[in-house]
């Protein structure tokens, strides 16, 4: 397996795969299993010095699991309307169907890979009927699959990052999108930034290529507090954008509930969902189950295992009220069981200096996952000819209006194998007609405004992203509008990063002015009295020629 930046990459490749996520990984596994030889798959950190093994990315930080059909108990449709309900109403019934019906079959792929999930056989590690299963919050059936409990991200990355290595599949690291290549308005290739991340300098290479592929994860690093690592700065999403792809509900950003507050100088680190599934409830500094209470303004008859979104409000109206002292996540019903269960939270707890099997951990919400991203069909195809994306990076439907959990994993596995079908089937000979959604509205967005990055994360994370209203989104449209254009090419991965950031933002922004009513994690506190869009109304932006 080639690796590393000083390793030359061909001029023109097969397909380019941006991303080394489950989505990208899987992508190239399935074209190198389609017959596809020439795959250039592209990661923008050091390969190999992401967890799992990888190139970075979100994909090994995933604590929680996988969820799909797998026990006796439970059926794809109840999959299908436990999704949907999570969604909002706002997500594509196919894509939906998609995902939960085709997600058993890529598990079981991966198992036969090498993924030992909890509760295996080991003499048959694909034999699902042994697979331990997890209840997680909006889930009507226990479904959740883990990997060395709460290690299933990093566990799922070192079984795709192995299976890619056996294949040979080619990858270039230390490599940032700069832009994609347009000709004739078809996606030709992309032009990379050399020098890895960070870097204080790099060299650009342009790779031309029968089909690009993005699968470049989110951008997390818009906001002051967010879950996702460093390198989740937008890079794919802003390349689309100014490529002139559709993107479609950047209003929905998802925050997770939970994320560990220690204080001091220790470093918040997310709690995961399946720990609430677990048994573990919510207080207030005063001890009081805020969502459990029918008496506390917060309640919710679903109580700590309610969608997210709820759950998230829910935790950051406590923090409000507690003049920003955390809520508190009281795990210490749970006893000794947590540090086998979890063990990679306890280690995170332990070093934190808190014991969380004796005393609550502090928490507050963080931007977690964005639902919205370029718009695709069930096959990846984006509005542009040549051009693919799945993962994160890429706004299938699956999700709607708030993503249900442990559902991304299985997006990247499911929607990773279909794009490689299809760009497949295209280097073929097929004919791959781009997606084609309608209702499309421009915007003059093309490079994103020159604001110092702390200064841009603090304004979207005050007023774009839990709580938004009219005023607020005013006032940070003004201040990225306001702000200088970032005129020159990006030097280095850094500013490559902060010109995506801007984007991101400026998108993120104009697309929650467009949508004045609540829906799922966009939350207008001015939402009585507006006229609404509609959750069969997507935000559809184009870049303005």
């Amino acid at each position: 397996m080639t690796t590393g930046p000083e390793a030359p990459a061909p001029e023109r490749v097969g397909a380019l795969v941006v991303g080394t996520g489950v989505a990208g990984l899987t992508t190239a596994l399935g074209l190198r299993a389609r017959g596809v030889d020439d795959v250039l798959l592209v990661t923008k950190t050091p390969w190999g010095a992401g967890a799992g093994g990888t190139g970075g990315g979100s994909t090994a930080w995933a604590q929680g699991g996988v969820a799909a059909v797998t026990g006796a108990d439970d059926d794809v449709a109840l999959h299908v309307a436990d999704t949907l309900a999570a969604g909002a109403g706002a997500c594509d019934p196919e894509a939906v169907r998609v995902l939960c019906t085709e997600g058993p079959a890529r598990l079981l792929e991966l198992a036969r890979r090498g993924l030992v999930l909890d509760g295996a056989d080991p003499a048959d590690p694909a034999d699902a009927r042994r697979w331990s299963r997890g209840l997680e919050a909006a889930h009507s059936r226990p479904r959740v699959l883990h990997a060395g409990g709460d290690a299933t991200g990093a566990r799922l990355a070192a079984a795709v990052v192995a299976a890619a290595r056996a294949a040979g599949v080619r990858v270039l690291g230390g490599a940032a999108p700069a832009d994609l290549v347009v000709e004739g308005g078809r996606v030709i290739g992309a032009e990379l930034l050399l020098g890895g991340a960070p870097a204080t300098g790099g060299a650009r290479r342009r790779v031309l290529a029968g089909a690009v592929v993005l699968a470049t994860g989110g951008a997390g690093q818009v906001f002051a507090r967010t879950t996702n690592p460093p390198e989740a700065t937008g890079d794919g999403l802003a390349a689309a954008w100014r490529a002139g792809a559709v993107v479609a509900d950047l209003e929905q950003v998802q925050l997770h509930p939970t994320v560990a507050a220690p204080g001091g100088a220790h470093a918040p680190f997310l709690v995961s969902e399946a720990v609430r599934g677990e048994g573990a409830v919510l207080r207030d500094e005063h001890g009081a189950r805020f969502l459990a209470d029918p008496a506390s303004a917060l309640h919710d008859p679903r109580a700590e295992l309610a969608p997210r979104d709820v759950v998230a409000r829910a935790v950051g109206a406590v923090v409000a009220r507690q003049d920003g002292r955390p809520a508190l996540l009281d795990a210490t019903g749970l006893g000794e069981r947590l540090r086998a269960r979890f063990p990679s939270i306890d280690a995170m707890c332990a070093a934190a200096g808190l014991d969380w099997v004796r005393e609550p951990v502090p928490v507050t919400p963080a931007a977690h996952y964005w639902m919205g991203g370029v718009a695709t069909d069930v096959r990846g195809r984006t509005s542009l000819p040549g051009l693919w994306a799945c993962g994160e990076v890429a706004r299938t439907g699956v999700h709607g209006a708030n993503r249900l959990a442990s559902n991304s994993l299985l997006e990247g596995l499911v929607f990773g194998d279909r794009a490689a079908a299809d760009v497949a089937a295209s280097l073929a000979g097929a004919v791959a007609a781009p997606h084609a959604p309608v209702g499309v509205e421009e915007l003059v967005c093309t490079a994103g405004p020159a604001l110092p990055r702390a200064e841009l994360q603090a304004l979207a994370w005050e007023h774009a992203v839990l709580l938004r209203d009219a005023a607020g989104l005013e006032v940070a449209a003004k201040t990225l509008d306001g702000a200088p254009a970032a005129t020159e090419e990006p030097a280095d991965v850094a500013a490559l990063e902060d010109r995506a950031l801007g984007v991101c933002a400026r998108l993120l922004v104009a697309s929650a002015l467009r949508r004045p009513e609540s829906l799922g994690a966009h939350f207008r506190t001015d939402a009585a009295g507006a006229l609404p869009r509609g959750a069969d109304r997507p935000v559809l932006l184009r870049r303005a020629s």
